[in-house]
């Protein structure tokens, strides 16, 4: 029910906006104003992949913008949390009950970016999905850019997917795999092909994350295994006033508050499967350890990871902890990238230490991770949070990253330099939108290579494309 009444308060704030503008109201941009961009996202919460997403994002479309000609704004939920993040951004504070605050917020800008990687699903959150349909659906009512950039969709239930379809409809979403596409496509919605936005990200240098791995009583040596749990079971997040008010009359519910009125999913199935679950990746690396000489750590990309981090440290005595409440961004994946072996539920996990080549392997309990494995011609390392024989089948899988350490290396290599083209080509599918939507914006002329629509790239991803780019020509674009 509380589902239903968001959703019937962003589609009538929708439809208001759009009564609006067919009545004249509302500025639209003139040439020579800076472009008045709305990053919209689910940051200030330490989800680093988000954080680290939205980074990148930032800056490739001001690479490709023309820093001076655009004025950004981006949402956080905490600004405490996203200090230091997003660099010559205005930060926004995005409130939990946030309807008003997107009628009034889209209204001071020229467009919407849609940012969030898991957008339009119903697996995570209802609440979240109608914010970013919300924010495309009020930016297209005024004629605005309206822009989902680098997201997935999947399952959504009913009531979301009608929203999507007919407020969505009039943007443009690129994706970040087929799979998304074709999904979206099937409700009318326009749609090219991307990928992730978080390849270019670079974080402190090799030195910081020794640095602390030593002190966290590392040899310099054995090579380090990294992994990254989560609670897979809480989800999805629901808002409900009932429980809301059960909690603040009685004190119920109090464990399975996430914030204000929205609840985790709980109950003793919850708990049963959960236990499974971390039962299964600390008998697992208990075994490896034994037989293979390597220095574990667990990273929690999220501070909501840190209970399953902490959890599986206590049967793993002496293996160090490091949240994303305690490390940056910058930080945390500057220590993803000095680990030679790596298991992880998060899918940014992943994607962030791929460009040191970090032999990884997925432990999935949705699409994302399934569909990056996919992609990279490695589905053998891929198992579900709820296989019934987890315990020996990730054994098995962290001998084969041991074993075939080197060609998964290549495979990685290999679909990080496709990554960046992709993600090149969506620089060019933004510019084309902005060309569309504001005729008279200042773009570039001439011919421009692939890599002049990536924002500034680090040494190591030069290197990498020098390795595997087996292309002989330089892909262009001309205006």
């Amino acid at each position: 029910m509380t589902d239903f009444l968001l959703v019937a308060w962003v589609s009538a704030l929708i439809e208001l906006r759009r009564f609006g503008w067919m009545l004249g109201l509302g500025k639209p941009w003139t040439p020579g104003e800076k472009l008045k961009l709305l990053f919209a996202g689910y940051n200030g919460t330490r989800n680093t992949g988000s954080d680290v997403r939205v980074q990148e994002m930032l800056r490739q479309v001001r690479h490709v913008l023309g820093a001076d000609n655009v004025d950004f704004s981006v949402m956080t939920q905490d600004f405490g949390r996203t200090k230091g993040y997003f660099e010559g951004t205005r930060q926004v504070h995005l409130p939990d009950v946030y309807p008003p605050f997107l009628f009034r917020e889209v209204r001071r800008n020229h467009g919407v970016i849609a940012c969030e990687g898991s957008m339009f699903k119903s697996k995570f959150a209802n609440a979240l999905t109608t914010m970013m349909i919300g924010s495309l659906g009020l930016a297209s009512a005024e004629n605005k850019l309206s822009v989902g950039y680098g997201g997935e969709a999947g399952h959504m239930d009913r009531l979301l997917e009608s929203m999507c379809g007919r407020y969505v409809k009039d943007s443009q979403v690129i994706t970040r795999n087929v799979e998304s596409q074709q999904l979206l496509s099937a409700l009318g919605i326009p749609t090219e092909l991307g990928t992730d936005t978080a390849w270019t990200f670079e974080p402190h240098p090799p030195e910081y994350a020794r640095k602390v791995l030593r002190k966290a009583g590392w040899d310099e040596k054995s090579p380090v295994l990294v992994l990254c749990p989560i609670h897979p079971y809480v989800w999805p997040v629901k808002a409900s006033i009932a429980k809301y008010i059960a909690r603040a009359t009685t004190g119920a519910f109090k464990d399975s508050q996430y914030r204000t009125v929205y609840f985790f999913q709980s109950g003793a199935e919850v708990d049963r499967k959960y236990e499974q679950y971390i039962s299964a990746f600390s008998r697992a690396t208990q075994a490896f350890l034994q037989r293979s000489r390597v220095f574990p750590i667990l990273v929690a990309m999220e501070r909501l990871d840190a209970d399953a981090c902490r959890k599986i440290a206590q049967q793993i005595p002496t293996t160090p902890v490091f949240t994303s409440d305690d490390y940056d961004m910058f930080q945390l994946v500057s220590l993803l990238r000095a680990c030679s072996y790596m298991v992880s539920s998060r899918y940014h996990g992943i994607v962030a230490s791929m460009p040191s080549l970090v032999a990884s392997a997925g432990v999935t309990m949705d699409e994302r991770i399934r569909n990056l494995m996919r992609e990279r011609g490695h589905q053998h390392l891929l198992l579900s949070v709820d296989d019934p024989e987890l315990e020996s089948k990730l054994l098995q899988t962290m001998e084969k990253l041991v074993k075939e350490a080197e060609d998964v290396r290549e495979g990685i290599g290999q679909t990080v330099v496709r990554n960046l083209k992709v993600m090149a080509r969506m620089g060019t599918f933004l510019e084309d939108a902005v060309h569309r939507r504001y005729p008279e914006f200042p773009i570039r002329s001439g011919v421009l290579s692939w890599e002049d629509y990536l924002p500034p790239l680090s040494e190591n991803l030069f290197q990498l494309m020098k390795r595997y780019d087996s292309s002989s020509a330089a892909m262009a674009a001309t205006h």
